[in-house]
């Protein structure tokens, strides 16, 4: 009799229990006799499913996905490190190492024919500043025109350019040239003389001492402090009268046209833009590499670093991961749901199916030797 109770108990303690942890799932929808919906269907969890999808959006988002979690896992120094190792074997091999040229960079990002487009814009802007800087130069005298400070300084060179003409002037005179041209001088002087010439001639003797005496009065002259002085001031004089002279009227037959021709022609020659688009990057910044990763590189990774701190807890927010858990849940199956759960709790369900039919054939044992006990007396 106690075997029998006990086995009675073991089954009904392990039944109950199994039959427990079924009604934590099953049935999955409500079932109905009629109009009249049989109790305890669907099961606990089908039944609580919005409740327990909420709740465990709630704690993912709280316990699990925390801005501190992400913080502790992803922005380390050994992950900035190899966020920016990562960065710069990227720029090296995609932009700084690249056989691309710049025009291909250029087309690349939309950009078509911009070696023509930009010589023209330049040689445009090229004319427009040319025309300016005509217009500029004709519209005024030579004093409007030319600035103070070379004004100033034409002015303080006077004297040296008036010291360089005597003394070439010297250098010609005492030459044999310049002996040459005194002779010729005197020669056709006294031979526009007629008679007269060739009685002063006579007189002199031969015009060899006279041009020695020519020479000589006129080296005199060219020493004398006098003569600087007067060449001071004609030169002072002709610049005064030039600097009130329009430069129109002093460049009137200057070619402008010809000068900017050939003005731009060697602009555009030297300029090459499309001969200068058609080199690699590399070509024109073989350090590049070197450059960017002691400057750009680690200041762009720090920077990414500090904004995804800052803005973490603001960027989970507006992500809303607990609503996106709750959708997930929401979308599955209740066979997933149970498949989930019991996958993580099988063993322990067992056990507990167990402990059951133990403490149920416990409990069997116990009343039997209770009967036992009771039928003794």
């Amino acid at each position: 009799m106690i075997l029998f109770m006990a086995l009675i108990g073991a089954l009904i303690g392990g039944f109950t229990n199994h039959l427990a942890i079924k009604m934590l799932f099953r049935p999955h929808e409500a079932k109905y006799i009629g109009s009249w919906r049989v109790p305890f269907t669907p099961g606990l969890i089908p039944k609580r499913r919005d409740e327990l999808a909420t709740q465990f959006g709630k704690t993912v988002t709280n316990y699990l996905l925390t801005p501190e979690t992400f913080k502790k896992k992803l922005l380390t120094p050994d992950m900035a490190q190899k966020a920016e190792q990562f960065l710069q074997e990227k720029i090296e091999t995609h932009l700084l190492h690249s056989d691309r040229t710049l025009n291909e960079w250029l087309e690349i990002a939309g950009a078509t024919n911009v070696a023509r487009k930009a010589e023209e814009k330049i040689l445009l802007t090229l004319d427009d500043q040319l025309e300016s800087v005509r217009s500029k130069i004709m519209t005024g005298t030579v004093e409007e025109v030319l600035p103070m400070k070379w004004r100033q300084g034409v002015e303080e060179r006077v004297p040296q350019i008036a010291t360089y003409i005597l003394s070439r002037t010297e250098s010609y005179f005492e030459s044999d040239e310049g002996k040459l041209m005194f002779k010729k001088l005197i020669d056709d002087f006294l031979t526009s003389k007629g008679t007269f010439g060739n009685m002063v001639n006579m007189f002199l003797g031969d015009s060899e001492t006279l041009v020695g005496k020519v020479q000589r009065e006129a080296l005199k002259f060219i020493d004398a402090p006098s003569t600087h002085e007067l060449l001071d001031s004609i030169l002072l004089n002709e610049w005064e009268k030039l600097q009130q002279r329009p430069v129109e009227e002093l460049l009137a037959d200057f070619n402008w046209d010809g000068l900017f021709t050939s003005f731009k022609s060697y602009f555009q020659r030297e300029l090459a833009i499309e001969t200068r688009l058609d080199q690699s990057l590399y070509a024109y910044w073989p350090d590049g590499a070197n450059w960017t990763a002691t400057h750009l590189t680690p200041t762009v990774t720090q920077f990414l670093f500090a904004q995804i701190e800052n803005q973490m807890e603001k960027s989970l927010r507006k992500l809303k991961i607990d609503d996106m858990v709750k959708e997930q849940v929401d979308s599955f199956p209740v066979a997933v749901l149970e498949d989930l759960v019991l996958g993580i709790s099988r063993r322990e369900f067992k056990m507990i199916t167990v402990l059951g039919a133990v403490l149920g054939g416990v409990i069997g044992v116990v009343q039997g030797l209770i009967v036992f006990a009771i039928n003794l007396t």
